[in-house]
């Protein structure tokens, strides 16, 4: 069970990572999945996808929750039935959960030039300090996505864009955390977020 990476930034807040390296029927075989899940693993079209929902599963086995711990509400955010928060992301080979008392979110990225491309569409004041020139122009493109991902799994609000609602101030790839701002509906939220690099992908998370 390749349990990549634990992580706590608080005493309140544990982060686990998910290596993906099992097949589809591997993952399957020691898992119980409720009738709903089983019908969604199913109708996914692709084997990563599939991989991917099935390892969270196993992430979640990690803190002691079941599938059937795990519910949706109207806006797609997952929730867990003894009250405590919990955020899912996976990309590729690599899935994450963060569990709270308080609320969270978390994405996973992985590092692509093409990010570059669609850079105008979730960035608007971050052009003002960052360079398209720089050696580290796309791992801090990936990085404010990832915040913003996390910010918007976190606030679960319809109507929110990453272009003009969140933002993210500057820093430096290396220092792995930085603060962000929510600014929705006349309203400023201030958030404390945490990312790190690690074999071609991004996480970020905000609690």
């Amino acid at each position: 069970m390749p349990l990549y990476k634990t992580l706590t930034p608080n005493s309140q807040t544990t982060v686990k990572i998910w290596k993906i390296t099992e097949s589809y029927e591997a993952l399957l075989q020691t898992l119980t999945l409720r009738d709903e899940s089983m019908r969604r693993v199913l109708g996914m079209k692709s084997e990563l996808h599939q991989r991917g929902f099935l390892s969270v599963r196993h992430l979640l086995a990690e803190f002691g929750y079941t599938d059937a711990d795990l519910y949706y509400d109207e806006n797609g955010k997952p929730h867990l039935k003894d009250g405590k928060f919990i955020s899912i992301t996976h990309s590729f080979t690599f899935s994450g959960v963060i569990v709270s008392d308080t609320v969270v979110g978390i994405d996973i990225e992985k590092q692509r030039q093409k990010i570059g491309v669609i850079a105008h569409k979730f960035i608007g004041y971050e052009f003002d300090y960052l360079v398209s020139s720089a050696e580290d122009y796309i791992n801090k493109l990936t990085v404010i996505w990832c915040i913003k991902e996390s910010l918007y799994k976190l606030f679960a609000t319809p109507g929110m864009l990453f272009r003009e609602h969140f933002l993210v101030i500057p820093f430096m790839v290396k220092d792995e955390e930085t603060i962000a701002w929510i600014d929705y509906n006349d309203k400023k939220y201030r958030y404390e977020t945490r990312f790190f690099e690690f074999e071609g992908f991004t996480c970020a998370y905000v609690c």
